[in-house]
């Protein structure tokens, strides 16, 4: 192929034949779409029509390379997965870290979408532009870390020779929010797209490392582009010195670490579960990404406390917050121990934790009682009795069966006053372990509004200096907060399109600079917007033909609850949410009285065809 940065090629595995075939991805379908999640919303949206549900055999499981993975930027190891998703029963996308999108460019393809069911357990191999499906029976039962290890050994290879990504129990079990795990700690962990996987008996998937095979148009502007963008991520906040956790701190100072699933703002053990202390007091190895001198990513041996010896991945942020204040836990090493057990089970760690943290509060107070949660004790901070209430989630065991359906559909099947202390947007699943209320308005909108699961156009708070927008002034007016979300909508979609980790790659306009060399073309920051609000309006118009309604879009009523205490208290973003929205879908050019893009949106962003379904 003459573009670079592709081998123009995408891998269909019919799971239910047990068929493995190859067909041309072309040059039109790149131009439009790119690659990462605009690649997965085409054939999300082409393959399945309404009626299907998420476990159907009629669903897509479509795993995306983009144009940067694998060419030598930092951290361009990212891949991308869209399947309909079990928590909002719509659209699902979300990304991993590690060496896969890398290796699945190397093995000779920049995607794969697996269809039908198979009649039992299976893995995928890939390996010097061949596709191989094998037997995978002998790996059933076993976690995340267990599938990795037991693979490598009858590969034989060693870890970094081939990119693994499965699923643990939860994914095997159809637990909802069950992620896509891989490369010893990397997740995929939005809308249980681990659960598609296990709907699919797919246990695994494995590519080889191997020689890039795709051509870069231009090496000397890539290399240039790419230490500019370098330079750039070490001094975008303190993930270069102190990883994700670096800013947890600062969090706190404006409100929005979630602290006791939202019972005050106030975490005073905030010092002592930082990044800065898990740094300096813990032992840290480096374990990077894909070519990546960023390198955010460690080993982490607690050195202290009752988990003194406990070996884990560094934990993100998210990971700090989900296990620290919101369970009301404050030893640094049972966030480590925690952490590992939810990527070893495979589930994602934010709807997780909303979970175990509204069951904390029902026992609590009262609504839960000891042998309504199987005899384990789900007091504040008990990180043994979460350890063994996760375990149960994941494998479906007892009151496990009811909590793997999510926060939200729990609590409203215990119904009563319960249901009002569970955190969850109406269309099924959980914001990311922040305090939204506190100041991060934008990101509870997006929340709210996002077609893929996950947030869509924010990122680390909204951050439109970077693409030559006014800054943001006031993060607690209703009308900047839509009007800007709005504006800045599109470039963060962009960026998934291309197979970069943002930690590695934040300056949106360096990044198209690297897109640019590679590639050949001479896209512009319009072009970028453009291409990411098609993405958006796609992923909006699968949502509605899969049943979407506008009033799925607004928090439950604790997430959008009006804080006690700490730096946001008595700010209330519902007090005017109908505006908000309304400000958003015009700014958005979408109905107003629907949320549904409006037929001169589609015209301009080259849908046209997606008319019809209006």
């Amino acid at each position: 192929m003459d573009i670079g940065g592709y081998l123009g090629k995408i891998l269909r595995i019919n799971l239910t034949k047990h068929e493995v075939n190859s067909e041309e991805l072309d040059e039109r379908s790149i131009e439009k779409w790119i690659g990462g999640v605009g690649i997965g919303a085409k054939y999300l949206y082409d393959e399945v029509p309404a009626g299907v549900q998420w476990s159907d055999p009629g669903n897509r499981l479509i795993w995306t390379s983009g144009p940067l993975a694998g060419s030598g930027v930092d951290g361009a190891g990212t891949f991308n997965v869209v399947a309909k998703g079990p928590l909002t029963n719509l659209a699902g996308s979300s990304q991993a870290m590690g060496y896969f999108g890398a290796y699945l460019k190397f093995s000779g393809f920049d995607g794969i979408i697996f269809q039908g069911t198979s009649p039992d357990w299976v893995y995928l191999l890939l390996k010097e532009g061949k596709a191989e499906i094998r037997d995978a029976r002998h790996l059933i039962g076993k976690d995340a870390f267990e599938t990795e290890d037991a693979l490598r050994k009858e590969l034989g290879v060693k870890e970094k020779d081939v990119s693994i990504y499965g699923i643990g129990p939860a994914g095997e079990n159809g637990v909802l929010y069950s992620a896509i795990v891989g490369d010893n700690g990397h997740l995929a962990a939005k809308n249980g797209l681990g659960a598609v996987m296990g709907a699919k008996k797919l246990k695994a998937v494995v590519a080889y490392r191997d020689k890039r095979i795709f051509i870069i148009k231009d090496p000397e502007r890539l290399k240039k582009a790419n230490n500019a963008l370098f330079e750039h991520a070490k001094g975008f906040g303190s993930i270069y010195k102190w990883g994700t956790g670096g800013g947890f701190s600062a969090l706190h100072a404006i409100g929005v670490l979630p602290v006791r699933n939202y019972a005050t703002n106030i975490f005073p053990e905030h010092e002592r579960m930082n990044g800065q202390y898990i740094r300096t007091h813990f032992k840290i190895r480096s374990r990077p990404c894909y070519h990546c001198r960023i390198a955010h990513v460690k080993e982490v041996t607690v050195t202290e406390g009752p988990y003194a010896g406990t070996v884990g991945e560094e934990p993100e942020y998210e990971q700090i917050a989900a296990w620290g204040p919101m369970i009301g836990n404050t030893d640094p090493g049972a966030v480590v121990m925690l952490a590992r057990e939810v990527d070893r089970l495979g589930m994602d760690c934010n709807e997780s934790s909303w979970t175990i943290g509204w069951i904390m509060e029902c026992y609590q107070k009262g609504a839960l009682k000891k042998k309504d949660l199987d005899g384990i004790e789900m007091s504040w901070g008990n990180v043994e009795a979460v350890k063994k209430m996760l375990n149960r989630i994941a494998n479906k065991e007892g009151i496990g069966e009811l909590l793997a359906e999510g926060v939200m559909r729990a609590s409203r099947k215990i119904g009563g006053e319960a249901a009002d202390w569970a955190i969850y947007t109406h269309k099924g699943g959980s914001p990311r372990s922040h305090d939204h209320r506190g100041a991060r308005w934008y990101e509870l909108l997006d929340t709210c509004v996002s077609n893929t699961g996950t947030i869509e156009s924010t990122w680390a708070g909204i951050h439109p200096q970077l693409v030559d927008q006014p800054p943001a002034t006031d993060p607690f007016s209703h009308e900047e907060v839509a009007s800007l979300n709005a504006r800045f909508s599109g470039i963060r979609q962009f960026d998934d399109c291309l197979g970069t980790c943002r930690l590695a790659s934040a300056d949106p306009k360096l990044l198209l600079e690297c897109l640019n060399a590679v590639t050949g073309w001479q896209l512009t920051l319009d072009d970028a917007f453009t291409i990411g609000r098609r993405v958006i309006n796609q992923l909006r118009m699968f949502n509605f033909r899969h049943g979407m309604k506008k009033e799925d879009e607004r928090p439950s009523k604790r997430y959008g609850s009006v804080p006690i205490d700490g730096p946001a208290q008595g700010k209330n973003i519902m007090e005017k949410w109908n505006g908000m929205l309304e400000n958003y879908y015009k700014s958005m050019g979408w109905d107003t009285e629907t949320g549904k893009p409006l037929p001169e949106t589609l015209k301009k962003l080259g849908l046209s065809e997606l008319m019809k379904d209006l």
